[in-house]
């Protein structure tokens, strides 16, 4: 078993290869997001980074988000979610969410969250998660968070379309004011 600093720096790394800057290996996404795996470790190898076989899976395996998702036969990864490269479709298939979900901010931008709502900016959703501890989790990243709650089954009645990731995320295309609920 690796380290978890090498784990959490080739999980970054992989975060950044399938999800934002492919350049920086000279490698291309197929139109689902798919990488070859061989190509991955190749690239990354003769780009200064160790890779291999053995800990691409053990990142995989271990990786507490599931943020990445290894084809059924084994050969190719992508992310699950949070890509801002162009051109990437997931092929995700549209589901009803659950009544409420849940949207980790910090306070700096919570008065443009109040007059426009969670925009997906360069991403291609925005991310919600279905429990006020991922939230919280996820929120953190950035600083203090603050919890919103997403009528996300309203949304859903008023013709918003969701989808859910791999790895459990539910992704929309942005979720206007007036179905967040802010605390306090």
């Amino acid at each position: 078993m690796k380290s978890n600093n090498e784990l959490v720096s080739t999980s970054k790394f992989l975060s950044l290869v399938l999800r934002h800057r492919l350049e920086v290996i000279g490698a291309e996404l197929d139109p689902e997001g798919w990488l070859c795996i061989d190509e991955l470790i190749t690239q990354a190898n003769a780009h200064g980074r160790r890779l291999s076989l053995e800990l691409l899976h053990e990142v995989v395996a271990t990786n507490d988000k599931k943020r990445f998702a290894l084809s059924d036969d084994g050969l190719r990864i992508r992310a699950s979610q949070g890509h801002s490269v162009s051109g990437v479709k997931l092929n995700l298939d549209q589901r009803t969410p659950p009544e409420i979900l849940y949207h980790g901010a910090v306070a700096a931008f919570l008065d443009s969250i109040r007059a426009t709502g969670l925009k997906k900016r360069s991403r291609h959703h925005v991310h919600l998660s279905p429990d006020g501890e991922t939230a919280t989790k996820d929120g953190s990243r950035r600083g203090k968070p603050i919890i919103l709650r997403v009528a996300a089954n309203t949304m859903h009645r008023d013709g918003h379309q969701f989808y859910l990731s791999a790895n459990g995320v539910w992704l929309v295309d942005a979720v206007p004011a007036s179905y967040l609920t802010f605390p306090g």
